[in-house]
């Protein structure tokens, strides 16, 4: 077991950077030096670009200090997922066919980062190309133990206070996962929320979000990129005021069971129904699905995300899947080829079936908004699992991705010591509204 991570938030802190007594340099300094200290263990980058990040820290510690900050993050030391082109460095997609790639240009989230004043100090692990194979990096909780993926990078290094915060994407569970097991807070915003241009990240469900050391900093990150360079072409973009949305308390939760129920490990169980009885005994009410019809539905028409969600990647995984085979089939691991296989064996009518059972579970959810102000779970059955083989079991997390719904995961829970995280659903396009109901949550349930 590894020293106990602290987490470095960051927004918290800005108030600071005025008088001097604090500034964006020290952060990042501070960040090296955990860096130092459990870089070797952990895994977590691929690459570190310390004196360009030093450079901008200290253009963003003069604009503090001068009352003129390009945004809440200006001088925040963040991580870029290698799914995500940067300009200035590699972008390797957790695969050995990009070794050595390097973009021209920044991808539109890196852009909006770069706008606000970011500090972008270097690239943090994927899992081959944001999928299942998993490329080394532990969970800092304990060395033992996957960190979850494909985020694996972006997780770990904020769960233990290397990063303020860093970009990861999910299209099954790849950011509400690893922030769970890592004991950061993930943010995956609805469908078509944040820019995606400029990242091998296609998928219909796929999204870029964002992994920190605070709810204020998760939100802060997207919404300064959502400023600058909008959501995905044909959506609104990420909405709702720059900082932290005020805590609101729901009238009702949704407890949303899933698939995955019966695998729920005792103590992640009696941590989860300890917390429930909390919200409870502040005053909400708390449905399950003997109680309400919709709930039933939703738990009905998710009960197969994971299956669906995988068919529906998989035919959308034809290119550049199959661009990779005819070039360098060797370089793809074992899970890219049955990837591939899978494609093959469906036909365009399997996957037009599947997103229509994907609506129809769109639909049951929206008859769900008229019932709870938000939704709630588990990111995963229990804490990570051990052994670096696998991300660990998405079956808890699947079903928001599925749904396109925005989601928060909240580091308020544990198995057996280790954290675990509490998955706060909202509706689609209602992303301030989940951030407003999860920070009452965390204020009942304790930071």
């Amino acid at each position: 077991m590894s020293p106990t991570p602290q987490r470095r938030p960051y927004v918290s802190r800005t108030a600071s950077f005025a008088s001097g007594a604090d500034s964006p340099v020290r952060v990042l300094e501070e960040c090296l030096a955990e860096i130092d200290r459990r870089e070797a263990a952990v895994g977590a980058f691929t690459l570190i670009d310390a004196a360009t990040a030093r450079t901008a820290a200290e253009a963003a510690a003069k604009r503090w200090q001068t009352g003129t900050p390009l945004s809440a993050i200006d001088g925040m030391t963040v991580g870029v997922k290698d799914m995500i082109d940067t300009g200035d460095m590699i972008t390797g997609m957790g695969s050995p066919l990009y070794d050595g790639y390097r973009p021209r240009f920044d991808s539109a989230s890196v852009q909006g980062l770069r706008e606000a004043g970011a500090v972008v100090l270097g690239k943090t692990v994927t899992t081959e190309f944001a999928s299942s194979q998993p490329r080394g990096t532990r969970n800092p909780w304990d060395l033992t133990r996957t960190p979850g993926g494909s985020s694996s990078g972006s997780a770990a290094a904020v769960g233990c206070g290397m990063l303020c915060g860093g970009l990861g994407t999910q299209v099954v569970g790849s950011i509400l996962r690893p922030s769970g097991y890592c004991g950061a807070y993930g943010f995956k915003p609805s469908v078509g929320g944040i820019n995606r241009g400029g990242s091998l990240d296609f998928l219909s469900q796929s999204v870029t979000g964002t992994i920190a050391a605070s709810l204020a900093d998760a939100w802060a990150m997207a919404r300064a990129v959502a400023e600058r360079v909008g959501g995905d072409p044909g959506y609104p973009g990420l909405t709702g005021p720059l900082t932290l949305p005020p805590a609101q308390r729901p009238a009702r939760l949704a407890l949303l069971r899933t698939a995955g129920w019966p695998l729920l490990t005792s103590t992640a169980r009696a941590s989860l129904e300890a917390g429930l009885e909390r919200l409870r005994a502040a005053g909400v009410t708390v449905l399950t699905s003997e109680d309400c019809p919709e709930l039933a539905a939703v738990e009905a028409a998710t009960a197969e995300a994971r299956e669906i969600t995988l068919d529906i990647n998989a035919w959308e995984w034809r290119w550049p899947l199959g661009s990779y085979m005819a070039r360098d089939a060797a370089g793809l691991s074992p899970s890219a080829l049955e990837r591939h296989a899978r494609s093959n064996a469906m036909t365009q009518a399997d996957y037009v079936a599947m997103l229509a059972r994907r609506q129809a579970a769109r639909a049951a959810y929206t008859a769900l908004a008229g019932q709870a102000d938000a939704v709630i779970s588990v990111t995963a059955p229990g804490a990570a699992p051990v052994g670096l083989e696998t991300t660990g079991n998405p079956i808890f997390v699947v079903p928001g991705s599925m749904l396109g719904a925005p989601g928060v995961s909240l580091p308020v829970l544990d198995d057996g010591g280790l954290p675990l995280g509490m998955q706060v659903l909202g509706f689609p396009q209602g992303d301030a509204g989940v951030f407003a109901v999860a920070g009452w949550i965390e204020d009942v349930l304790g930071r």
